[in-house]
Protein backbone atom coordinates (compact mmCIF):
# COMPACT_ATOMS: atom_id res chain seq x y z
CA UNK A 1 0.00 0.00 0.00
CA UNK A 2 1.26 3.40 -1.07
CA UNK A 3 1.58 6.52 1.69
CA UNK A 4 -1.25 8.50 0.71
CA UNK A 5 -3.48 5.32 0.96
CA UNK A 6 -2.27 4.22 4.13
CA UNK A 7 -2.99 8.08 5.18
CA UNK A 8 -6.12 7.70 4.10
CA UNK A 9 -6.94 4.35 5.72
CA UNK A 10 -5.75 5.30 8.87
CA UNK A 11 -7.29 9.11 9.60
CA UNK A 12 -10.88 8.18 8.74
CA UNK A 13 -10.54 5.30 10.80
CA UNK A 14 -9.23 7.53 13.44
CA UNK A 15 -11.44 10.94 12.98
CA UNK A 16 -14.16 8.20 12.99
CA UNK A 17 -13.06 7.09 16.35
CA UNK A 18 -12.66 10.58 17.68
CA UNK A 19 -15.50 12.16 16.25
CA UNK A 20 -17.87 8.78 17.74
CA UNK A 21 -17.37 10.74 21.39
CA UNK A 22 -17.48 14.26 20.00
CA UNK A 23 -14.10 14.91 21.11
CA UNK A 24 -12.67 18.11 20.14
CA UNK A 25 -8.94 20.02 20.36
CA UNK A 26 -9.10 21.24 24.17
CA UNK A 27 -10.02 25.18 24.49
CA UNK A 28 -11.73 24.97 20.94
CA UNK A 29 -14.22 23.66 19.23
CA UNK A 30 -11.94 22.41 15.90
CA UNK A 31 -12.60 18.47 15.94
CA UNK A 32 -9.72 16.30 17.34
CA UNK A 33 -8.97 14.77 13.79
CA UNK A 34 -7.36 18.45 13.22
CA UNK A 35 -4.63 17.67 16.10
CA UNK A 36 -3.83 14.03 14.58
CA UNK A 37 -3.32 15.48 11.08
CA UNK A 38 -0.95 18.13 12.84
CA UNK A 39 1.06 15.16 14.38
CA UNK A 40 1.26 13.37 11.11
CA UNK A 41 2.50 16.40 9.12
CA UNK A 42 5.33 16.71 11.40
CA UNK A 43 6.20 13.44 10.82
CA UNK A 44 5.99 13.49 7.42
CA UNK A 45 8.18 16.01 7.11
CA UNK A 46 10.82 15.06 10.00
CA UNK A 47 10.90 12.01 7.79
CA UNK A 48 12.55 13.88 4.72
CA UNK A 49 15.15 14.61 6.96
CA UNK A 50 15.64 11.22 8.83
CA UNK A 51 17.57 8.46 7.33
CA UNK A 52 15.91 4.55 7.77
CA UNK A 53 12.75 6.04 8.25
CA UNK A 54 9.63 3.92 8.42
CA UNK A 55 7.32 6.59 7.39
CA UNK A 56 4.25 4.57 6.50
CA UNK A 57 4.31 3.18 10.06
CA UNK A 58 5.37 6.55 11.60
CA UNK A 59 2.15 7.86 10.05
CA UNK A 60 -0.12 5.49 11.27
CA UNK A 61 0.67 5.87 14.95
CA UNK A 62 0.67 9.65 14.57
CA UNK A 63 -2.74 9.32 13.09
CA UNK A 64 -4.04 6.67 16.13
CA UNK A 65 -1.31 8.08 18.51
CA UNK A 66 -4.69 8.81 20.81
CA UNK A 67 -7.10 6.23 19.64
CA UNK A 68 -6.21 3.77 23.06
CA UNK A 69 -6.33 6.33 25.49
CA UNK A 70 -9.23 8.44 24.47
CA UNK A 71 -12.00 6.02 22.38
CA UNK A 72 -13.00 2.64 22.97
CA UNK A 73 -10.65 1.65 20.30
CA UNK A 74 -8.84 -1.69 21.18
CA UNK A 75 -4.96 -3.12 21.10
CA UNK A 76 -6.55 -6.50 19.40
CA UNK A 77 -8.33 -3.77 16.66
CA UNK A 78 -5.64 -2.31 15.91
CA UNK A 79 -2.82 -4.89 15.87
CA UNK A 80 -5.72 -7.02 13.66
CA UNK A 81 -6.18 -3.62 11.05
CA UNK A 82 -2.70 -1.85 10.97
CA UNK A 83 -0.32 -4.52 12.49
CA UNK A 84 1.14 -5.85 15.44
CA UNK A 85 4.37 -3.10 15.36
CA UNK A 86 1.49 -0.26 14.79
CA UNK A 87 -0.31 -1.36 17.91
CA UNK A 88 2.73 -1.56 20.46
CA UNK A 89 3.36 1.99 19.05
CA UNK A 90 0.22 3.27 20.16
CA UNK A 91 0.42 1.42 23.22
CA UNK A 92 3.25 2.79 24.53
CA UNK A 93 2.73 6.27 23.50
CA UNK A 94 -0.71 5.35 25.62
CA UNK A 95 -0.94 6.63 29.48
CA UNK A 96 -1.42 3.71 31.82
CA UNK A 97 -5.02 5.71 33.62
CA UNK A 98 -4.33 3.38 36.30
CA UNK A 99 -1.05 5.25 37.41
CA UNK A 100 -1.47 7.96 39.52
CA UNK A 101 -1.12 10.93 37.27
CA UNK A 102 2.20 12.86 38.42
CA UNK A 103 4.04 8.93 37.30
CA UNK A 104 1.87 8.70 33.92
CA UNK A 105 4.46 10.14 31.38
CA UNK A 106 7.21 9.16 32.79
CA UNK A 107 6.13 5.95 32.76
CA UNK A 108 4.84 6.34 29.30
CA UNK A 109 8.56 7.71 27.89
CA UNK A 110 9.71 4.51 29.45
CA UNK A 111 7.78 2.41 26.81
CA UNK A 112 8.31 4.53 24.41
CA UNK A 113 12.40 3.99 24.67
CA UNK A 114 12.01 0.44 24.45
CA UNK A 115 10.16 0.95 20.92
CA UNK A 116 11.49 1.71 17.68
CA UNK A 117 12.76 5.22 16.97
CA UNK A 118 9.20 6.14 14.94
CA UNK A 119 7.43 6.22 17.98
CA UNK A 120 10.26 8.44 19.44
CA UNK A 121 9.18 10.64 16.42
CA UNK A 122 5.72 10.87 17.32
CA UNK A 123 6.06 11.34 20.73
CA UNK A 124 8.59 14.46 20.16
CA UNK A 125 5.85 15.32 17.10
CA UNK A 126 2.70 15.21 19.81
CA UNK A 127 4.00 17.55 22.08
CA UNK A 128 5.34 19.91 19.12
CA UNK A 129 1.98 20.33 18.44
CA UNK A 130 0.45 20.23 21.20
CA UNK A 131 2.78 23.46 22.69
CA UNK A 132 0.65 25.96 20.72
CA UNK A 133 -1.33 28.90 22.30
CA UNK A 134 -2.75 27.10 25.59
CA UNK A 135 -5.81 26.92 26.47
CA UNK A 136 -7.54 30.17 27.83
CA UNK A 137 -8.71 28.53 31.46
CA UNK A 138 -5.00 27.08 32.13
CA UNK A 139 -3.33 28.61 35.12
CA UNK A 140 -0.37 30.04 34.70
CA UNK A 141 1.09 27.22 37.14
CA UNK A 142 -0.34 24.77 34.59
CA UNK A 143 1.42 26.14 31.55
CA UNK A 144 4.95 26.21 33.58
CA UNK A 145 4.22 22.37 34.20
CA UNK A 146 3.37 21.68 30.74
CA UNK A 147 6.82 23.13 29.05
CA UNK A 148 8.31 21.48 32.27
CA UNK A 149 7.07 17.81 31.09
CA UNK A 150 8.11 19.08 27.24
CA UNK A 151 11.55 19.80 28.63
CA UNK A 152 11.30 16.63 30.20
CA UNK A 153 10.05 14.95 26.96
CA UNK A 154 12.66 16.47 25.24
CA UNK A 155 15.44 15.40 27.50
CA UNK A 156 14.21 11.65 27.52
CA UNK A 157 13.73 11.06 23.84
CA UNK A 158 16.94 12.92 22.98
CA UNK A 159 18.91 10.64 20.20
CA UNK A 160 15.60 9.76 18.76
CA UNK A 161 15.05 12.56 16.10
CA UNK A 162 17.53 15.11 15.71
CA UNK A 163 15.06 16.91 13.36
CA UNK A 164 11.80 16.48 15.40
CA UNK A 165 14.56 17.16 18.58
CA UNK A 166 15.32 20.81 16.97
CA UNK A 167 11.79 21.73 16.42
CA UNK A 168 10.62 20.74 20.15
CA UNK A 169 13.42 22.40 21.90
CA UNK A 170 12.68 25.71 19.74
CA UNK A 171 8.43 25.17 20.72
CA UNK A 172 9.55 25.27 24.30
CA UNK A 173 11.77 27.96 24.46
CA UNK A 174 8.53 30.09 22.35
CA UNK A 175 6.15 28.61 24.81
CA UNK A 176 8.33 29.54 27.64
CA UNK A 177 8.04 33.24 26.40
CA UNK A 178 4.61 33.48 26.37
Amino acid sequence: MNLQDIYQTTIQFAAQRHTDINQTIPGTNLPYVVHLSNVAMEILVASEQSESFNTGVAVQMALLHDVLEDTDATFEELSEKFGKAVAEGVLALTKNAELPKDERMANSLEKIKQQPKEVWAVKLADRITNLQKPPHFWTPEKIEKYRQEATMILNELCGGNTYLEYRLKRKIEEYNAD
